[in-house]
């Protein structure tokens, strides 16, 4: 038999700890969580890498150039990387790790192309990403950090992150005529 948290408490523990794991951080290093900041500066690092020069751009004089990649390596960058290490183990971990070429659910409404999947999943995250940007940060900045400051902007910004959310996957995934 198996015990209530493992059947529906599980999105309450996580998101206990995941609010421990906030306390601990402001704690430790003054930081709060957040990650849409990392990818201009990363996008900013290549940039300069390859020899393009942005630097007359008001975005890289910005708070001392804090938001481009001359701020890297940083916590942020670790929290990122961190993440993607965190949801392959625990995906490994607890079993549900698979290699799929295409989504089943992919291939049901759009067909077979992984360049349309490729091209799709570029698009949708420069649109998030843009999107976080303008809201000033992502879900895991406003969602967490921001609520648990009680901001009204963060408040706002989750709303509108969720319904976003569902008002894109409706026309992307709606079924039309099985009656579902």
């Amino acid at each position: 038999m198996k015990t209530w948290i493992a059947e529906r408490g599980k999105p309450y523990v996580c998101g206990a700890l995941a609010g421990l794991l906030l306390v601990a951080s402001v704690a430790i290093s003054g930081q709060f969580f957040g990650t849409s900041t990392t990818f201009p500066r990363l996008a900013t690092l290549i940039l300069d890498t390859v020899g393009i020069d942005l630097s007359h751009l008001e975005f890289y004089q910005t708070r001392d150039g804090a938001l481009t990649g001359a701020a890297l390596p940083n916590w942020q960058l670790l929290f990122v990387v961190g993440i993607g290490i965190g949801a392959l183990g625990s995906s490994v971990v607890g079993a549900t790790f698979k290699l799929e070429r295409l989504p089943a659910m992919w291939v049901a409404r759009f067909g077979p192309s992984l360049g349309k999947r490729i091209l799709f999943s570029l698009a949708g995250g420069i649109l998030v990403m843009v999107g976080a940007r303008m809201a000033g940060g992502c879900p895991s900045g406003h969602g967490v950090s921001g609520v648990s400051q009680l901001g009204l902007s963060s408040l706002l910004a989750l709303a509108m992150f969720f319904v976003g959310g569902i008002v894109t996957a409706f026309l992307l995934y709606e079924r039309k005529g099985d009656g579902k």
